[in-house]
């Protein structure tokens, strides 16, 4: 929370980024009064956190995903509505607002010691600023300097992925040598392990996309140097491991440790490893539950149906390994489960607090179209639910993560014929966090064989350890933002276009109980029932084909009177393999310089 306290002190007096790369900076604090104190450096560094997502932007980043249906289909899914005149992302203020402090950090009256620190910090977030460009456009233009209106480089055309990519994790690599070894209790700074844990990220990130697109225009030829990320990622993430300064959050019951997490006005300092904090005394807020509880101001997000089914059961087995889960209904479904599948989403004895009585609150119609509602980062009082009041701070990067990406970066390499992915290495990482998780079975040894459910729905002709590893990491960090990227770096962008389906309606006209208390919930109709004939409490929710003025129903059940919910299906998906893998430049940027050119098929 420090860099709050500063931000305020300095409002206006720093540096004024640019919005373009050959503008020339103006400031209102001098030079000389900036670089020459340590003071100076620390609140100069602390514009550099703006590139960092917002709670808000972390709690809404799972938008576009295979695993939510949402109250719209993404323009960027849909034919004819995406091109480079909707594109945005290619802002390059915080570049060079970050190269200016390092062509200007040194003075010699700061001790060298001091500079250096900041100049990794600075380097930190140059990595992190290019590895977003990266994602979002592939090649773009690597600067490493300011530059002026005059500059003959200025209308160069993009760097290549290889030389971009080389100089973020220079710039990691020299951040975690010369970051000092602090530990920020309030996980809202950057330190040696934060830059460790995201360089376990980076890498994976990159290692896996160059493997699975080495043949494709975004990365060709570029496949045998995924070894030399993977090994980057395990490495970095081995770090964490191994220093000792984390671990998952299993204190208390098992039954809300993982939710503990997202819910928790201070970050659990013992996993979060950065955060999007709050602070009520300077009005630092969030509007997570208003944009998760309301019928209109968020998107309505909810789990499908085919992704629940990949919680395990209890016991560690398949829950699609039991005979009739295609036809259980919800209340059925969801017991003896994964316990993040209650602390991810409403079922059972869930209660919200309405004046300070606890009430049941089975998923409400208004707010999902699934009847797979998500509590993640929702705090239990309805007085939250309007406007920008949550006081929960926000996790940007977890200990559950970096095991995560230690075991996926361990796994690839593996069949890469590059070391093993051991029993140890499942038992400390995919194992402890089922065990946190309430998972009884599976804990110590990895899978032989794979999930014939994951590989049919999910990953076909992929290892039983790898199909697990993203299992895991799909409920894990569920709702956190990496979704969409997965898909991207794993090749799978084809899942965005999958059938956003809900839980299964026995039969139309007949009330259910979504929680096990005996009270009647919804009811799905084709024909509304008379007024009178309507039971209080009960939702009715129409699934006929067409709506009363003619229009197509979003809402049916896949098999007419019964079946699974069925949501916007008269909307159609595409994905074009040699496309959607990249954004296009923006139209206005390419128009001011064509040599950045188009990716491809934009």
């Amino acid at each position: 929370m420090k860099r709050y306290y500063f931000l305020l002190l300095v409002s206006g007096a720093l540096v004024t980024a640019c919005t373009k790369l050959d503008q020339v900076p103006q400031a209102t604090a001098s030079r000389e009064a900036v670089f020459s104190s340590e003071k100076g450096l620390e609140v100069y560094a602390n514009s550099f956190y703006d590139i960092l997502p917002d709670a808000n932007a972390i709690i809404r980043s799972d938008e576009m995903s295979d695993y939510g249906a949402r109250s719209q289909a993404p323009d960027f899914l849909r034919d004819g509505s995406f091109g480079p005149r909707q594109s945005s992302g290619w802002d390059w203020k915080p570049l060079r607002n970050i190269n200016y402090f390092l062509e200007n950090n040194n003075n010699a009256n700061v001790p060298a010691d001091v500079r250096t620190h900041y100049n990794a910090l600075a380097r930190f977030f140059r990595a992190v600023f290019y590895f977003e460009k990266v994602k979002r456009f592939g090649n773009v233009p690597w600067i490493s300097r300011t530059m002026r209106i005059d500059d003959p480089s200025l209308f160069n055309g993009r760097d290549s992925r290889k030389v971009v990519m080389d100089s973020v994790l220079d710039d990691l690599n020299y951040a975690v040598a010369n970051l000092r070894a602090t530990d920020d209790k309030t996980r809202s700074l950057i330190t040696r392990n934060v830059a460790y844990a995201f360089k376990s990220r980076i890498c994976l990130f990159e290692g896996t996309f160059r493997k699975y697109h080495n043949t494709d225009v975004f990365a060709k030829d570029l496949g045998a140097t995924a070894i030399d990320w993977l090994k980057e990622a395990a490495s970095a993430a081995d770090k964490i491991i191994t220093g000792g300064s984390y671990s998952l959050n299993s204190g208390g019951l098992l039954s809300s440790a993982y939710r503990t997490l997202f819910i928790s006005q201070k970050p659990v300092a013992n996993e979060v490893i950065l955060a999007a904090v709050v602070d009520p005394a300077l009005g630092v807020f969030n509007d997570a539950n208003w944009w998760w509880t309301s019928a209109t101001y968020g998107a309505r997000l909810s789990f499908t149906r085919d992704f629940v089914n990949t919680y395990l059961n209890i016991d560690g087995t398949p829950f699609t390994g039991k005979a009739g889960y295609e036809t259980m209904v919800f209340a059925d479904e969801v017991k003896n489960r994964d316990l993040r599948l209650q602390q991810t989403i409403r079922m059972g004895d869930y209660k919200r607090t309405n004046g300070g009585k606890p009430e049941v609150a089975p998923p409400v119609f208004s707010y999902t179209y699934t009847g797979y509602q998500p509590i993640k980062f929702c705090l239990d009082d309805v007085y939250f639910d309007g406007g920008s009041r949550n006081d929960n701070s926000i996790p940007m990067i977890r200990y559950a993560e970096v095991l995560l990406n230690y075991a996926e970066a361990k796994a690839e390499l593996e069949t890469l014929g590059e070391g093993s992915f051991s029993d140890a290495d499942w038992a400390k990482t995919i194992g402890a966090l089922r065990q946190r998780a309430g998972i009884t079975g599976g804990l110590t040894a990895k899978p032989v064989a794979a999930d014939p459910y994951l590989t049919t729905v999910y990953y076909p002709g992929l290892s039983a350890v790898l199909s697990e590893i993203r299992r895991e990491r799909g409920i894990e960090l569920a709702f956190e933002g990496f979704r969409f990227y997965d898909l991207m770096r794993w090749k799978l962008g084809k899942l965005l276009t999958k059938t956003w389906n809900g839980f299964y309606v026995p039969a139309i006209d007949v009330p259910m109980d979504l929680n096990g208390d005996n009270i009647m919930d919804v009811s799905f109709y084709i024909v509304e029932p008379p007024k009178e004939a309507q039971l209080k409490g009960v939702t009715y929710i129409n699934v006929a084909e067409k709506l009363p003025k003619g229009e197509l129903n979003p809402q049916r059940l896949s098999e007419g009177t019964k079946g699974q919910l069925i949501w916007l299906n008269n909307i159609s998906r595409s994905w074009d393999e040699e496309k959607n893998y990249l954004y296009p430049i923006p139209e206005a940027d390419l128009l001011m310089n064509p040599k950045l050119g188009q990716n491809p098929k934009w």
